[in-house]
């Protein structure tokens, strides 16, 4: 599954599973600009990388698009895969609805996406490269309690599946991985305290049909797969690492 000489753009990579996705990349052979607001973390995650070269991007993905996209090619020459991972959560449902963090939630996890793939398509276009996008379970089947979230990745799964299809006969392709309960920090990130994060866990396990939750490694390696030759006749793609939770039926 080598990535050897591709030069890759990981969103979000200060952490979790973007951290994670780096260094899986970096294993694989990939070049690496590694793109988040936290210098600190993205200093970490560079620093835990074994024999690629990886260069430190801190930028916004809501507004930073072109920068990141100059940075990268300053530094590297050329953008083969784009892994549009940078996310964030929102609480509530409709009734509680707080429409700024709605806002701020589909500005992150489909705005920015949008905003970064159409800056760097045109090198796609040029190195019959690829996107993967970091979606989730949420964007396949609905959950209740996280309105901004599920629709903000409902959404990003169409325009994955849209954007797939207008790519292929130019040989781009673009995938996204959609995983179930990871164990990160962004729940802490939205103010999760926690007793209630430990009955979410709790609910999470009992609702996977494997029983338990997934490892950012799990995710990683999904994302390196599809970023690789290895998935080259794989495009407008879904793939669900969820323990089984999105083939569940509640009975």
């Amino acid at each position: 599954m080598s990535l050897s000489n591709k030069v890759v753009i990981v969103t979000g990579a200060s952490s979790g599973i973007g951290a994670a996705i780096a260094q899986v990349l970096a294993r694989e052979g990939a070049t690496l600009a590694l793109v988040g607001r936290n210098v600190a973390n993205l200093e970490a995650t560079k620093k835990s990388l074994k024999g690629t070269q990886a260069e430190i991007v801190v930028a916004d993905v809501t507004k930073d698009a072109d920068a990141i996209v100059q940075q990268t090619l300053a530094k590297f020459g050329r953008i083969d895969v784009l892994v549009n991972n940078a996310g964030i959560l929102g609480k509530g449902g409709l009734i509680d609805l707080d429409i700024e963090e709605f806002d701020a939630v589909l500005n992150t996890n489909l705005r920015g996406v949008i905003l970064l793939t159409k800056a760097v398509l045109p090198h796609l276009l040029k190195t019959k490269g690829a996107v993967v996008n970091v979606s989730s379970c949420a964007g396949i089947r609905p959950f209740a309690g996280a309105l901004s979230y599920g629709v903000s990745k409902a959404a990003l799964d169409q325009f994955t599946k849209i954007v797939a299809l207008e790519m292929a006969p130019q040989g781009v392709r673009v995938n996204s991985v959609n995983p179930g309960f990871v164990v990160t920090n962004i729940h802490r990130n939205i103010g999760i305290v926690d007793e209630e994060y430990n009955g979410m866990l709790q609910r999470a396990i009992n609702s996977h049909p494997m029983g338990r939750v997934g490892d950012v490694t799990e995710v990683a390696e999904a994302v390196a797969f599809l970023a690789s030759s290895k998935a080259s006749f794989t495009t407008g793609a879904l793939f669900p690492i969820d323990g089984g939770k999105h083939n569940l039926t509640p009975r």
